[in-house]
């Protein structure tokens, strides 16, 4: 059983864990088994995102229980679930009957791992990681909140597909779990009646194994290794018999090729620009606003983080230009200078509670990310109210399509403003957190935060409040920290409503009520 992901990076990880991040990492995440609240029968009509029809992908009619094939099939897996041993008993308690939440918390583990900032070469240049080889220092991917973001986005959205395909055959065969077939077999997992073909354990372990793999090109053996104790299983647990495992591999990895499909043509690959465009688009700002941003580091980066993300495709938004926000304060006037001014005062009277704040919020390298942050909260409100795997990925879906689409949004805006950072503008000012390598305006934990809290009040009306309480505390946590001035992140939390708008109109439309 895999608890966690062994880090190859050990100094730069406790560096960050001392330094810029006070929350936990996602390692096992511990909770039980349990019983779906429902379980979602007519899922198999709900709305889709990359594909149109779950009939566009194709599986075999099931043979019957009573046919010589699947009694074959069945026996293999009463002699394996008669003999397990203490390791698949306890892959078994893994895995449990809800697999996306336990691959959404190993893709958070890769970002955890990969989040790490490219450092200086002897001769004070930078190198960045190359895609076409990973395995070169830098390593890629380098997991920064747009990356990371984006793997979450492909990765939820096609387990979503892929489930919804899925739930559409298992109601229309209803073919049951070798458990409830013969009764000699003893489950492993709670019983929760969703028939058995095509295996939903399978599709999401097609999807995931697929899509984290191009997502984190390293860790392939891992990531395989992971997948067959997985399907494996299913099958010591006596869920799935080999056909059911079979069709619903099918589909995950079909599901899988569409969305590699178009994640190889949304842009991303040239949302990291030379230096000659990153500093036209400097240019152009300087002249259209009178300002602009510089890396205050030492030494300097010659090009902020991907100036281009901004034109990186959207999922549910139309266009950044409908959620762009109005220009920021010009440096130096009256309304900056109140601006300026608090955060001078809180330099000098941080209180403790707000240096927590600052540091439980600031998700910096070696953690998830802040769109990482906001799929724990999910995660952990997903097994408190028992949901199914199809409803568990449908949450995931339009959570991590806001949270990209606000991203993009946000990194349209800093590019198009390319507002000065606190330390650029305030004489000697200094933060407690470092500088991110990007402008300032709008604020991306500020957009992202408020986008993943509009999306969860929508799905859990009861703790709305909570959640847009939390993604305000987000966003004050970069005032408290001096990254962020008060309109950089009061702008974000519009930005990101605006954004979840869209979002939360395409979830009242999807068929699931």
């Amino acid at each position: 059983m895999k608890t966690h992901i062994r880090f190859i990076f050990a100094a730069a990880i406790l560096l960050a864990l001392a330094t810029s991040c006070l929350e936990e990492l996602p390692v096992n995440y511990k909770y039980d088994d349990y019983v779906f609240s429902g379980l979602d029968s007519e899922g198999g009509a709900w709305k889709t995102v990359l594909i149109t029809d779950p009939s566009q992908i194709e599986v075999p009619v099931p043979q019957s229980t009573s046919s010589a094939t699947y009694q074959n099939e069945l026996n293999a897996v009463k002699e394996a679930n008669s003999n397990l041993s203490k390791n698949q008993k306890d892959a078994i308690a893994y895995w449990t009957s809800n697999p996306i939440i336990r691959w959404n918390e190993i893709a958070l583990e890769l970002a955890a791992k990969y989040n790490l900032i490219p450092g200086p070469n002897p001769d004070n240049t930078y190198t960045l990681p190359d895609p076409a080889n990973p395995g070169k220092v830098p390593y890629f991917p380098f997991a920064h909140p747009p990356y990371t973001v984006r793997a979450l986005a492909y990765l939820s959205v096609a387990q979503y597909d892929g489930l919804v395909v899925g739930w559409n055959y298992k109601f229309q065969y209803n073919r049951p779990s070798p458990y409830k077939v013969d009764n000699a077999i003893v489950p492993g997992f709670t019983n929760n009646d969703v028939p058995a073909y095509p295996s939903d354990g399978a599709i999401v372990t097609a999807v995931s194994k697929t899509i984290l793999s191009a997502m984190f090109p390293l860790e392939q053996a891992y990531i395989n290794e992971l997948a067959e104790e997985h399907l494996a299983s299913l099958k010591w647990a006596g869920l799935n018999v080999e056909s059911d495992v079979a069709a619903g591999t099918h589909i995950g990895s079909e599901i899988a090729k569409l969305a590699l499909e178009r994640a190889a043509t949304d842009g991303m690959r040239s949302a990291q620009v030379p230096k000659p465009v990153s500093d036209s688009i400097k240019n152009v700002a300087y002249e259209r606003f009178g300002w602009s941003w510089d890396n205050m580091e030492t030494p300097q980066r010659p090009v902020g983080l991907t100036p281009m993300y901004g034109n990186v495709k959207l999922w549910l938004v139309p266009n950044t230009d409908v959620v762009m926000p109005p220009p920021p304060p010009v440096p130096g006037s009256a309304e900056f200078n109140k601006h300026a001014d608090e955060l001078k005062r809180l330099a000098k009277n941080r209180t403790e509670s707000q240096r927590k704040i600052a540091n439980w919020w600031n998700d910096g390298i070696g953690s998830y990310t802040p769109p990482g942050h906001w799929n724990r909260i999910a995660k952990e409100d997903i097994v408190r109210h028992q949901l199914n795997p199809l409803r568990s990925a449908r949450i995931f879906a339009y959570l991590n399509m806001a949270m990209m689409d606000a991203g993009i949004a946000c990194w349209a805006a800093k590019y198009h403003y390319h507002y000065p950072r606190p330390v650029q503008t305030i004489p000697g000012f200094k933060t407690i957190l470092g500088t991110p390598n990007f402008p300032a305006y709008t604020s991306g934990h500020s957009t992202f935060s408020s986008a993943a809290a509009e999306v969860l009040a929508e799905i859990f009306p009861g703790n709305a409040d909570i959640y847009r309480k939390k993604a305000v505390e987000a966003g004050e946590s970069r005032i408290y920290g001096g990254i962020h001035y008060r309109f950089d992140s009061e702008e974000g939390i519009k930005q990101g409503k605006a954004v979840a708008s869209y979002v939360v109109e395409a979830m009242r439309n999807d068929g699931a009520n």
